[in-house]
């Protein structure tokens, strides 16, 4: 018997959607519950949250698409605008109700236009008589739209009159998207995180068909050992268990050693996962290029990487690694000058070329902890308050020796530091920054006032 019953559902299909959505047992039973019958009227709205790769969108598109129920669905990161949202609504609607693949846009200027065609893109009787559902992907980009596109959503079965559902996933909680000016509360559906018994029952499916369900499970699980304590994220675990494979697999290959010698398989991917955990989110080198190390067998420091891929810091710490860099190679004269929006114009001064003294060989200089806290400021795209975390990570650059104490802490005048890391591995650090960090307008801007402080060193 499968794990979730339907009275309306064939337990043919039940049964394979069970084997579609593995460890998703109870989330897809109690979306069945919701979803009920086909022509009854269902919640007007649902919220289905959790965090990236906890399977959200694939449970929710297989859903959908296994039982063949009518639905639209659209990713708000792609229809960035509540013009092209809109429209795309439409055209998926349109798709439904109409056997053109493809019938052309649909032009929507403002939420009122869009109820009313939709009340006339559901009058055909293939729609009339069951749900149709609309899935909005990484719903938290609605906020960045007119105040009126969420809320309406949330009552567009009482607006159109109509059997609709609106369905939105998010990877933030509705407390962090709910409208301040009020709205009809979705019904709440939480995904938790896999649990690495779930991540090995997962990954382990995608055994190759050469090789047997107990030998690719055997290396997921030296997989999981090694890169489970430092990602979670289910869709690259499984990009870095395909990119690995080949090497586990190779003294079976060349005849050394047996699928059941664990052992030899271990020792022989041992060194190389672990330069595998330089790539993990940095994405510095390709899977094209990852892939022509293992064949070329290179062995040291891996192409593309800085010489301090290995050091991995927290997100804050990276800035105020950044910052105090900065403050010690460039004097304080300069701060206005590169730190400042508006800094007026600046003076030229009569100074030849060959007088000029490069800050890197009069080596770093100290800095009082009020600069660097300003400077750190002014490079990241929201103010960050002065709290012991902050001043614990600096501590912490401190006891790694990345930063160093001059004089005593307990002065009047405060501590002053020195910055005690190169060019080349602050230069590393801004690479792993503006991979991770949003690409937003105003982290843009910032970055390229700290690109513009490096070429000026």
């Amino acid at each position: 018997m499968p794990a979730f019953k339907h009275r309306e559902y064939p337990e043919e299909v039940l049964l394979h959607l069970e084997g579609l959505v593995p460890c998703r047992e109870s989330q897809v039973s109690t979306l069945l519950s919701i979803f009920g019958e086909r022509q009854h009227f269902t919640f007007p709205s649902l919220f289905v949250y959790g965090h990236t790769s906890s399977g959200k969108t694939y449970v929710m598109q297989t859903l959908l698409k296994t039982l063949e129920l009518p639905h639209m669905f659209v990713n708000c990161k792609e229809c960035f605008t509540s013009r092209l949202l809109l429209e795309e609504v439409l055209k998926q609607l349109q798709c439904l109700s109409s056997s053109e693949e493809d019938p052309g846009p649909a032009s929507c200027d403002t939420f009122n236009d869009f109820v009313r065609l939709f009340k006339q893109g559901t009058m055909t009787p293939s729609l009339q008589n069951q749900t149709i559902y609309i899935v909005l992907d990484n719903a938290e980009q609605l906020r960045e739209m007119e105040a009126n596109i969420l809320p309406g959503f949330l009552r567009l079965q009482e607006l159109t009159d109509r059997n609709v559902t609106v369905i939105l996933l998010s990877d933030i909680v509705w407390e962090l998207l709910r409208p301040n000016t009020g709205c009809l509360e979705p019904v709440p559906l939480y995904f938790p995180d896999y649990s690495i018994g779930h991540l090995q029952k997962i990954l382990s499916h995608d055994h190759p068909p050469e090789y047997s369900f107990d030998f690719y499970a055997a290396y997921i699980n030296i997989l999981l050992g090694v890169f489970y304590p430092v990602c979670r994220d289910l869709k690259e675990l499984r990009h870095l268990a395909v990119l690995n494979f080949p090497k586990y697999c190779e003294p079976v290959i060349q005849g050394e050693a047996n699928e059941r010698d664990t052992r030899r398989l271990w020792k022989n991917i041992e060194s190389h996962l672990k330069k595998a955990m330089q790539t993990v989110y940095l994405r510095e080198i390709s899977s094209s290029q990852w892939a022509q190390l293992q064949a070329d067998g290179e062995s040291g420091q891996l192409k593309g990487l800085s010489a301090h891929a290995h050091v991995e810091l927290p997100y804050y710490s990276k800035f105020i690694l950044i910052a105090a860099y900065l403050a010690s190679y460039n004097p304080a004269r300069t701060d206005k000058r590169f730190f400042l929006k508006h800094h007026g114009t600046a003076k030229k001064k009569n100074q030849k070329k060959h007088e000029k003294t490069s800050s890197h060989l009069l080596g770093p200089k100290a800095f009082p902890l009020d600069r660097l806290l300003a400077i750190l400021h002014s490079i990241i795209d929201y103010r960050v308050a002065p709290t012991a975390n902050i001043f614990s990570q600096i501590t912490s650059l401190v006891t790694l020796q990345l930063l160093t104490l001059v004089g005593h802490d307990d002065l009047l005048t405060g501590p002053r530091y020195k910055c005690n890391v190169s060019l080349d591995f602050i230069r590393g650090i801004s690479r792993a920054v503006m991979i991770i960090a949003n690409s937003g307008p105003q982290h843009q801007e910032n970055l390229g006032r700290i690109s513009q402080e490096f070429n000026h060193m």
